[in-house]
């Protein structure tokens, strides 16, 4: 039986790529905004287009911070994409705005130091040693678009808890985080659902997991 994922619907941008891409990983996949359906199903993705604070708005409408909060406390799995990897740390800032977001991990978002922003392309990741969600495609290229990120990894562990594995990119000489898998919680800041082969093999094993 195929694992139930459900993508949640906050109105941010096109999601019709993301559902396929993760029914061609093997998943049952709805697209809503019900908090009830999102809570329950076997996975949730949160994607994100645009901008920080647009994105968590959206969230707040559909009971997103609260949705996510409930899942994790139940170790049930969560992957943030784009902008939905960015909302889940403690906030971001753009334009000089600073918008608090999900805070499930400690941290900024903010723009790119680098001379061409956008990042926008075809690049490498730096994965870690044990990594589930990169198995198979560790040397791989992702497809990235944005000019923000997390820049530094700030979340302190203390050594009963397993550390959490964080993926890493640069940008014109600009190092930041690209993915990170901290137990149920998952994320990307490229697009798994644009990224080719690569990107559809990570689909699969992040719903091979549920």
């Amino acid at each position: 039986m195929s694992a139930g994922v459900v993508v949640l619907d906050y109105g941010s941008g096109n999601l019709r790529s993301a559902v396929r891409a993760l029914e061609r990983a093997g998943a049952t996949v709805d697209l809503t905004a019900d908090a009830t359906a999102a809570e329950a199903a076997d996975g949730l993705v949160v994607p994100g287009v645009g901008a920080f604070a647009a994105c968590m708005s959206g969230l707040r409408s559909v009971q997103g911070p609260r949705t996510i909060e409930r899942r994790l406390s139940g170790g049930r799995p969560v992957l943030g994409i784009c902008v939905g990897m960015q909302v889940l740390f403690e906030r971001g800032v753009e334009h000089g705005v600073e918008t608090p977001g999900c805070d499930q991990w400690p941290g900024v978002v903010s723009r790119l130091q680098a001379p061409v922003v956008p990042h926008m392309g075809w690049n490498t990741v730096g994965v870690p040693t044990g990594s589930r969600l990169f198995a198979g495609v560790e040397e791989e290229r992702f497809y990235f678009v944005h000019s923000y990120a997390a820049r530094s990894w700030d979340l302190q562990t203390d050594g009963h808890t397993r550390a959490p594995l964080v993926t890493w990119s640069e940008h014109g000489g600009d190092r930041f985080v690209a993915a990170v898998e901290n137990g149920p919680l998952c994320a990307t800041q490229f697009h798994p659902e644009k990224s080719g082969d690569a990107g559809a093999a990570l689909l699969r094993n992040w719903v091979e997991s549920l």
